[in-house]
Parts: structure tokens; C-alpha cells; sequence
């Protein structure tokens, strides 16, 4: 169940970056089809997680919430990204995302690729906008920190680990090392970013940066509960038939066992939480997310 200030924080975060995103890709654009395509992605729902952190972690320092906005869209097209090439036929090949067809069976999988790309790079276009901060030096820290948690050290080396995986032996280590690349390098990057739009100290940085790490590797694991109690889509079948290991087999449940996966699930709650600590009662809507994470059930 959700906390009410949480579910209209979570509300207002999601109106406010739907708007910017629709701002920010005008569907009258010459390249009109490689636009509708980067909008039915970006636009067609979502939790919308990843740009709330950044929002909610630049208030802790005194940010207010227009002025992360910027930064918070710039992430979500990221996430959006890495979720058009996540469903290409070369990747995970899943047809379906958010209950909608995924892009490249909507469109086509060159727009796809294209309008993932497109994404990406718009981002990074965003994060260096004199709109985004006004200090050249805080726009460099933003787009270095997206940059990492978006290529090799981050989201793209997670799916190459992913793809991997088909034909080796699965191992709680890579498959927390998957996790942390795939999930938790953006969760941290959103985080991190709005303690940088805040010019917040290495130790606050630090510190939201632990919590979006454990807060991340919570958020897949109560993802993979939810399919082992087959509450969420499960991915399997397309998955056999490529010789790929679907995400069922791949589940931090069918290593460690439901009973430990619940535990170690609420051990990185607490730790989470617990990195906080030194932001007291403005990291309140931070916990009560954390909390949402474990106790959500879809």
C-alpha cells in the first residue's frame, strides 16, 4: 500500500515529467516518424522511478522540483532507451512493454535502434543545455555520471552479461554483478544526479549513491519474487527458443530459494534506509519509497 504523500509525490513527479518529455519532442519534427516513435516509448506510462530519485534527492539540498526537471526527463529517456533495445530481437526479444507493443513491433526494428539512439543522445543534448544549471561544471558532472551508469560500466556492459549468460553457468555473483550493472547504476546515477544539481559533499553523494545501489538490487529482486509467484509477467518460452536463459531461469529465487530471496529483500530495505540516516527527516519520501519497493506487488 502506498503512503498517501508518497503516491501524490510519485503523482506529481510522473505529470511533471510526462509534460517535459512531451515538450521536449514536438511531434510536428521534420523526422516525424523516428519522433512518434521516441514519444510512444517515452510517453506511454511507466513507475517512472528513476526520474522521482533525481526530483526527491535535489529537494534534500534545497532543489526545487522544476529545476531538477530538466536533469529527471533527461533520465528517463535513458531508461527509455535501454528499454527499446532491451526488446529488440537481438537483445531479449520481447514484443510486448507496458502492456503495448514494444517499439520495433509498432514500428519497425531500424526505428527502433534509430529512436533508441535518438533517446540517448538527446539526453546527453539535454544534460549539456545552459537550462539544465547555469554552471558549466555541474552540466560536466551530470553528463560524465549518466554517461557511466549508461555504457559499459553500467547498463550496456549489465546486458552483455545478460546475453552471456545463455550458455554459462549462472552464479549468484554475476547475477548480482547483472543486476547491479543493468538496474543499479541508473538507480545511483538518478540519485546522484540531484545531489549534484544540490553541489551536495562527497559524503551526502556517497551516501544516496549506497542507497540507490541496494535500493536497485531490492527493486530486481521483488521483480524476480513477483515472477517466481507468477503475479508479473513472466518471460519465458520466446526465451528457450533462442537458447537464451528466459528470466525466470535466471532468478535470484531459483538460486537462493524464496524464503532467503524475502530476507535478503528485506536486509537491503533496511540498509538502504539505513544510509540515509544522516539526511534525517528529508529523506522521508526516499524511505517510504524503499518501502513501496519491497511491499509492491506488481
Amino acid at each position: 500500500m502506498l503512503d498517501k504523500p508518497l503516491k501524490e509525490a510519485l503523482f506529481a513527479c510522473s505529470i511533471l515529467v510526462q509534460k517535459k518529455i512531451d515538450d521536449l519532442l514536438p511531434i510536428d519534427f521534420q523526422e516525424s516518424k523516428l519522433v512518434e516513435a521516441m514519444r510512444y516509448s517515452s510517453l506511454s506510462g511507466g513507475k517512472r522511478i528513476r526520474p522521482f530519485l533525481t526530483i526527491i534527492s535535489a529537494q534534500i539540498f534545497g532543489i526545487a522540483p522544476l529545476d531538477a526537471l530538466d536533469t529527471a526527463a533527461a533520465i528517463e529517456m535513458i531508461h527509455v532507451y535501454s528499454l527499446i533495445h532491451d526488446d529488440l530481437p537481438a537483445m531479449d526479444n520481447d514484443d510486448m512493454r507496458r502492456g503495448l507493443p514494444s517499439c520495433h513491433k509498432k514500428f519497425d526494428e531500424a526505428t527502433a535502434i534509430l529512436a533508441g539512439d535518438s533517446l540517448l543522445t538527446y539526453a546527453f543534448e539535454i544534460l549539456a543545455s545552459s537550462e539544465t544549471h547555469k554552471d558549466a561544471n555541474v552540466r560536466c558532472e551530470l553528463i560524465k555520471t549518466a554517461a557511466t551508469a549508461s555504457g559499459f560500466k553500467g547498463m550496456a556492459g549489465g546486458q552483455m552479461i545478460d546475453l552471456e549468460m545463455a550458455n554459462q553457468k549462472i552464479t549468484r555473483e554475476k547475477l548480482a554483478r547483472l543486476h547491479r550493472l543493468k538496474t543499479g547504476e541508473l538507480f545511483m546515477a538518478s540519485c546522484e544526479a540531484g545531489a549534484i544539481l544540490g553541489r551536495a559533499g562527497l559524503e551526502a553523494r556517497q551516501a544516496l549513491r549506497h542507497y540507490a545501489h541496494d535500493l536497485g538490487l531490492a527493486f530486481q529482486i521483488k521483480d524476480d519474487i513477483l515472477d517466481h509467484c507468477g503475479v508479473a509477467e513472466a518471460k519465458i518460452g520466446i526465451d528457450e527458443k533462442e537458447h537464451k536463459v528466459s528470466k525466470e531461469n535466471a532468478s535470484v529465487v531459483d538460486l537462493i530459494g524464496l524464503d532467503y530471496a524475502v530476507k535478503q529483500l528485506t536486509l537491503l530495505k533496511e540498509q538502504a534506509v539505513g544510509h540515509l540516516k544522516i539526511f534525517g527527516p528529508q529523506a522521508y519520501l526516499l524511505i517510504e519509497l524503499a518501502e513501496f519497493i519491497i511491499s509492491r506487488d506488481q
